[in-house]
């Protein structure tokens, strides 16, 4: 006769296996439904997309949302296909898988759907490092624009932030759907991809700005107040225009820096020489000459003989000295955990988007590296260059025009 406690063992496994099937066939059930009400549109935050096809990727003048996650990877080498291949097949997946993600529906085989139904404007935004054109056989076709930057003196650059093949860019108003649009986008690739570094950034919270003053970085300044805004800038210094690589037409370059801020430092300033090193009041974002963020910053201003705005500060030497040097810039705040015997770990992920960095942001990063009263408390610790694709037509894939264009 069998022992009563092995055979109410035998009874209760036999309860959690038949429970288990019903979960599973639930399960499923629950996520062909979600697969199909993930398409369906929803009201509220969150709703908002924005569009992945077209003449330019989304995610560069698209206006900023909250979060973003930017990803560096390497092409892995594979025993059948060769790194065009490999890329061609990379490029492909994301350029499906995004379709559908940012516009509120499940990738294909997207095992949490119900997390694709709220987009809160994704953007997947693809591009690729100078190197991968010679590794793929198309050196020829690489813009001369996508190259490394010269070495600056005030770097001091760790290789765990520089460099890669690929820059998967996701931007969005909610962490989840990043987290969740990444995942889905990763482990897709894992076989033909590693990743070489991940940095996450934000800015304020969807709706808890309304002051209309820019973005501001930890260091408690406004941030990004000269922009372009208007699409007439862009034509003319962010999107390429196809000249020299007919194929890159409407993509443009981005230069992303990582700048840690001397936090613990900076915290020992009053807050008059705070405003002295940038240039800005801290209130208002004010040039020191002026009201308002907006207004110019008049560099022959004196008070007593001495300039108003040190020559040195910040602003003197950060703003353009032709209309050739403007860029775009999108820069997202950084706050990881620290290091030993740091209090913090902060700083700004400093992405711009340029025609050319050669002629557009390495003059300014010089005169800042040569002068910049900011330099005590800032220091760049990564780099990177990438390509940043053309966009892509509907039924087509990022990458189309360079890797089965002709020329």
């Amino acid at each position: 006769m069998a022992d009563p406690a092995r055979r109410g063992f035998a009874v209760n496994r036999r309860r959690l296996l038949a429970g288990s099937a019903a979960a599973l066939a639930a399960g499923a059930a629950v996520t062909q439904c979600g697969a199909a009400r993930s398409a369906t549109a929803v009201d509220g935050f969150g709703s908002r997309t924005e569009p992945f096809f077209g003449a330019h990727q989304s995610g560069v003048a698209t206006q900023p949302q909250a979060h973003a996650l930017f990803i560096g990877l390497d092409l892995t080498p594979q025993a059948h296909r060769s790194r065009r291949e490999t890329l061609a097949a990379v490029l492909k997946l994301w350029s499906s898988d995004a379709d559908r993600l940012t516009q509120g529906m499940p990738a294909l085989a997207d095992t949490e759907p119900e997390l694709a139904r709220r987009p809160a404007r994704l953007t997947v935004t693809v591009g690729l490092g100078p190197g991968v054109f010679d590794s793929i056989g198309l050196g020829a076709r690489r813009p001369a624009s996508v190259a490394e930057l010269p070495s600056f003196t005030t770097d001091r650059l760790e290789p765990r932030w520089c460099g890669g093949d690929l820059l998967l860019q996701l931007c969005a108003d909610d962490p989840a759907v990043i987290a969740h649009a990444s995942r889905v986008l990763l482990k897709n690739v894992r076989a033909l991809t590693s990743q070489r570094w991940r940095q996450s950034g934000f800015r304020n919270a969807h709706g808890a700005d309304q002051s209309g003053t820019s973005m501001r970085n930890l260091m408690g300044q406004v941030d990004g107040t000269v922009n372009i805004r208007d699409s007439a800038g862009l034509d003319r210094n962010v999107w390429d225009d196809g000249t020299t690589q007919p194929w890159f037409a409407g993509g443009t370059v981005l230069v992303l820096r990582r700048i840690r801020a001397e936090m613990d430092t900076w915290d020992e300033l009053d807050r008059a020489s705070k405003e002295f090193t940038v240039g800005r009041r801290l209130d208002t974002g004010a040039p020191l000459t002026g009201r308002l963020e907006s207004d110019e910053p008049d560099l022959s201003v004196t008070a007593n003989g001495i300039p108003v705005i040190p020559p040195n500060a910040h602003i003197a030497l950060a703003r353009h000295r032709t209309a050739d040097e403007q860029f775009l810039r999108r820069p997202y705040n950084y706050d990881d955990p620290p290091g030993t015997g740091q209090t913090t770990d902060s700083g700004l992920i400093f992405a711009v988007y340029q025609r050319n960095p050669a002629a557009q942001f390495t003059p300014v990063q010089q005169r800042l590296a040569a002068a910049d009263a900011l330099n005590r408390w800032i220091t760049t610790i990564g780099s990177a260059v990438f390509a940043i694709l053309p966009g892509a037509s509907d039924g087509g894939y990022l990458g189309q025009s360079l890797l089965e264009g002709s020329g």
